[in-house]
């Protein structure tokens, strides 16, 4: 129990490195919490300052989410890969409700994906594949957060267990609270969808 705590102790720490403050801070010199939507996400970023920012964001909420799994499992090794989920949460948690940001975090879709990839390679890509494929196909990323978290939710109690899969409904549970205003707006025929977005930031920047 004392390596799972820690582990999401750890990952919690590592969430609350919100990139996408710092990127917007240093190469726009402003406040990513002022900026679109507000949300310090990757989306929000490359839709307001283009792909070089967004990349950097996506790189570092990916690369941090990494750092805390591979630590916890470093410092656990003997408890299992079950600490690389609670370090993933922990991040996921952190990144959302970071108390650096006075809890005010992002939706966690890129560290969720990662976590659920380190701690099940094989599943967890096919979960993220899916809902990559559902945004692409739709152009909404709150059903395709949606969709990744849930189908893995399944996989997890499948072939993990029960407690990898309680995990992961809480990831899931967590995503769907995060998205659910943009769900209703899917769901209502009110979304705008993401690719149309990206398209007026093109035309903006030309």
């Amino acid at each position: 129990m004392t390596a799972r705590i820690i582990s999401l102790l750890i990952g919690y720490l590592f969430g609350n490195i919100l990139t996408a403050a710092i990127v917007v801070r240093v190469f726009e010199h402003k406040s990513v919490f002022e900026v679109g939507t507000g949300n310090p996400g990757m989306a929000n970023v490359m839709a307001n300052f283009g792909f070089r920012d967004g990349a950097l964001v996506l790189a570092g909420d990916l690369l941090k989410t990494i750092l805390a799994c591979l630590i916890a499992k470093a410092i656990f090794p003997d408890a299992g890969q079950i600490v690389v989920l609670y370090a993933g949460l922990g991040a996921c948690i952190g990144h959302n409700w970071p108390v650096t940001h006075h809890f005010q975090g992002g939706k966690g879709v890129s560290v969720t994906c990662m976590a659920i990839f380190l701690f099940s390679p094989l599943w967890g890509l096919i979960a993220d594949i899916a809902g990559m494929l559902v945004v692409f196909s739709t152009g909404f990323l709150p059903l395709g957060a949606f969709v990744i978290t849930w189908l893995y939710a399944v996989f997890a109690f499948v072939f993990h267990g029960l407690e990898a899969g309680i995990l992961a409904v809480v990831l899931a549970l967590i995503m769907t609270q995060r998205h659910f205003p943009g769900l209703m707006r899917v769901l209502h025929g009110e979304e705008v969808p993401h690719a149309k977005l990206f398209a007026k930031l093109g035309n903006k920047h030309q």
